[in-house]
């Protein structure tokens, strides 16, 4: 890289950085630059989004100083677009011939802005760590501890060791009241209820996302209690630390198996709890009513679970399948009953007002547990009976939608590929940079951070390792560089990251704890309904566009709660892009 020699002018434009870094970090406020707060790798596409008054603006003059205070890169912004949700105009700087690792500065003077950024080796693992070790935290029914607790231990809150049988769950094996133990599992969310459907949906990206990158995850030393990376045996395998903390919840699930073989649909409290600590909770928890949607996605998780859990515990994997199998009959027997709350509110006392994850079409539902199970047993009639149920219409994988899990078990690339080079058709059409700021006015919504930016990155890696078409890797990292920064509203969506980072989500467990915010959590995301306006002071700018609808305040959890199944995708994210390094 060539150096431009001016120290004089070099000199000003450095005191120029170090003032407005500090003011941005001091005051938590964006500025105009707009990019990857947490890092790039050597060889990754590396841009930065500025904001600027108008389409008629001349390009931005930039400069990148090396930490010894050298310019070793000078360009201008190479495209001029107008956001189409907010109307704003921004430019695109593009600085990817800058390859060497180091810590640097990005600098306007026409602006007045600055921005620091690094260049290094696997950017994303302390990242997708902490990402991970987040889980670590929803922990229920155990005391968090040092060293594992990594400053943030606590007492342990609801040992779910008498829980009682809901009067809509009620059977004449076990009738309303009937005390049953159901300990462990992950707090679901900001809340302290553990939900089966997520539960499920939450378990089936974890294990995909460590059968694709099994050396990356098996050498990820999480600090966890059962942690026994860098200690193998040469006799029995250790279970990776990520296989470890996901047992922790498998475990949980298992006990939410009535003995017909249903699964109940949630562990809850009647309502919410305040923002109080686990341990503070007093309210009566109820598993409650036997569930179509629960029961095929645990016996999705459990046959997945067999599989990937060979090597280290055959003894689980029996228990797994057979509850695999066991599940699916019942479902079988019960392919229609869905989970609605207002209904059975009206039938069955006490009311419960607490998460529904309902779900009233459970073909996905069926075609995921079918794959499961025929890949696990071999058996052709799972394999039947998984192509009658596969939808005929393809939908992004989400809670309420599992059936790209199992397309994606099944190798029916397909439609997946379609749906991809669909969106990247749209946002080359819209705007070669879509990420930042090509977004549609209908990409904003509740958990859009994780549903349709992660896992659309996920997507990608997934296409990339089928065709190697570079642009599948390339639009895979500039989701990643979304949620770290290069967005619209400037924001890192993920907590103890970046120079803004996402800092008062909507967490029970962070807003009670005395050291605050833990590490590690995904925000939702802007969400262009804001269905917690005027709500417990949620009050978001007048005009407010759709984009730029995120409020960093506890109370908006519209925009900013965080719950497990967003945060898988952003380590099966992280960790997919760190592992191509």
């Amino acid at each position: 890289m060539k150096r431009i020699s001016n120290r004089l002018f070099i000199a000003g434009l450095i005191a120029l950085a170090v003032v407005q870094v500090a003011c941005n970090r001091s005051n938590n406020v964006s500025g105009p630059i707009r990019m990857n707060q947490v890092g790039f790798a050597p060889l990754q596409e590396m841009t930065a989004t500025i904001d600027v008054d108008s389409l008629n603006a001349a390009p931005c003059e930039v400069f990148i100083l090396n930490a010894a205070g050298d310019t070793v890169w000078r360009g201008v912004a190479s495209a001029t677009m107008a956001n189409p949700v907010s109307g704003k105009t921004c430019q695109i700087v593009d600085f990817s011939a800058l390859d060497s690792v180091g810590e640097y500065t990005l600098i306007i003077p026409s602006l007045s802005a600055a921005a620091h950024f690094i260049i290094k080796d696997r950017p994303y693992k302390e990242l997708t760590r902490k990402a991970l070790r987040a889980f670590y935290y929803q922990r229920a029914s155990m005391d968090i501890v040092e060293p594992y607790a990594e400053g943030y231990a606590r007492k342990a809150g609801h040992p779910d060791d008498h829980v009682l049988v809901h009067a809509s769950a009620a059977t004449d094996e076990r009738p309303e009241g009937t005390v049953i133990s159901s300990p462990g599992g992950w707090y679901d969310a900001g809340d302290y209820n553990k939900y089966i459907v997520n539960s499920g949906y939450t378990m089936g990206v974890w294990l995909m996302a460590y059968e694709m990158n099994k050396a990356y995850f098996d050498t990820l030393n999480l600090n966890i209690p059962e942690s026994t990376t860098g200690n193998p045996s040469p006799v029995t395998p250790h279970v990776p630390d990520m296989l470890a903390e996901a047992m922790y919840n498998i475990r949980w699930m298992m006990t939410m198996q009535d003995l017909d073989g249903g699964v109940y649909h949630k562990l809850t409290t009647p309502n919410f709890e305040k923002f109080i600590r686990p341990d503070q909770c007093k309210q009566q928890r109820y598993v409650v009513l036997k569930t179509t949607a629960a029961t095929l996605d645990f016996a999705a998780t459990m046959a997945l679970a067999a599989r990937v859990y060979a090597p280290y515990d055959p003894a689980f994997c029996e228990q797994a399948a057979e509850a695999a199998e066991s599940a699916y009959a019942w479902a079988l027997e019960h392919p229609e009953v869905y989970y609605d709350q207002p209904a059975m509110n009206e039938e069955f006392k006490p009311e419960i007002t607490t998460g529904a994850y309902d779900d009233y079409d459970v073909q996905d539902e069926f075609y995921w547990a079918e794959t499961e199970l025929f890949l696990l047993t071999g058996e052709k009639a799972f394999q039947e009976a998984a192509l009658t149920h596969r939808p005929k219409e393809f939908t992004p994988a989400v809670w309420g939608n599992v059936a790209e899990l199992a397309d994606i078990e099944l190798g029916n690339a397909e439609a997946i590929l379609a749906h991809l080079q669909s969106y990247l058709d749209e946002a080359e059409t819209v705007s070669v940079y879509r990420s930042p700021y090509g977004n549609r006015e209908d990409d904003f919504f509740w958990g859009c951070n994780s549903e349709g930016c992660c896992w659309r990155g996920i997507e990608c890696l997934y296409a990339y390792r089928l065709t190697g078409d570079e642009k599948y890797r390339i639009n895979a990292e500039r989701c990643l560089n979304y949620i770290l920064g290069q967005n619209s509203t400037g924001y890192c969506y993920v907590t103890g990251f970046g120079t803004r980072p996402t800092s008062n989500p909507h967490h029970r467990l962070s807003y009670s704890h005395p050291k605050g915010t833990h590490p590690g959590f995904l925000a939702g995301g802007p969400n262009r309904e804001r269905q917690d306006a005027e709500t417990d002071g949620v009050k978001y700018p007048k005009d407010v566009t759709a984009d730029e609808s995120y409020l960093d305040y506890q109370p908006s959890y519209a925009s900013n709660e965080v719950t497990i199944n967003w945060n898988v995708t952003l380590f099966a994210l992280s960790a997919g892009i760190d592992a191509m390094q």
